[in-house]
């Protein structure tokens, strides 16, 4: 098993997000490792898979895995958030290679994901997926709920959601957090987090003519 640069021993000043950072690990892990079709040779690629973390308050697991895949130097990865260092508390489009969006804001990945995927189809594209990381408790933004229902109305069959539910929410949802998606009209499959072969068999059970969620179970953010 390959072993990432840990993500909580090099924080650097913003251990507040380490429970964000670490809930991501392993699904992270599993779409850069086995599913997404992206390469630091291939970033620029028209026919690669997107990568869109919404959840980008706590990027440090990402940041591990960009450098564990060759985006990015690891020696990036002691200098987390310092001023002279590309690696911000959030992630910046235009500092670091291979990160599709910069985020942090809630609410923003998704809508942006429902948009890449739109324009990949209008030009034709139908090889590349999109997937979009959000937290459980991002989904208590309106902007979220706009874009599950948009998808599923228009099949947008090339999305697929990955939701770590960590148990942050201070809202449910009747039917859990893979009905808030089904209603809608999208394929679900929810999971153990940590679990890789769970992990993968989740993010691949995507049908034609439906996006798809997948709903990584974590442990609570919050618990001891």
């Amino acid at each position: 098993m390959t072993v990432l640069a840990s993500p909580l021993a090099r924080l650097t000043g913003d251990e507040k997000h380490s429970p964000s950072a670490y809930s991501t690990l392993d699904v992270l892990w599993v779409l850069y490792d086995r599913v997404l079709r992206v390469s630091p040779q291939t970033a620029d690629d028209p026919e690669r898979d997107y990568f869109l973390l919404s959840k980008g308050h706590g990027p440090a697991a990402f940041y591990a895995v960009l450098a564990e895949k060759g985006f990015i130097p690891d020696e990036w990865l002691d200098g987390m958030g310092r001023w002279d260092n590309p690696l911000g508390h959030h992630p910046d489009r235009l500092l670091v290679p291979g990160v599709e969006i910069s985020s942090g804001s809630l609410g923003h990945g998704l809508p942006l994901g429902v948009g890449v995927a739109l324009g990949l189809r209008a030009q034709g594209l139908t090889r590349p997926r999109v997937y979009v990381l959000v937290g459980d408790a991002e989904l208590d933004e309106g902007s979220n709920h706009e874009a599950i229902a948009y998808a599923g109305a228009i099949g947008l069959d090339s999305l697929t959601a990955v939701v770590i539910d960590n148990q942050s929410a201070t809202h449910g949802w009747r039917d859990g957090i893979a009905g808030r998606f089904t209603v809608n009209g999208w394929t679900a499959v929810t999971a153990d987090g940590r679990d890789h072969d769970r992990i993968e068999a989740g993010l691949r059970a995507h049908q034609p003519g439906r996006p798809h969620v997948f709903v990584a179970v974590t442990e609570q953010k919050w618990g001891a």
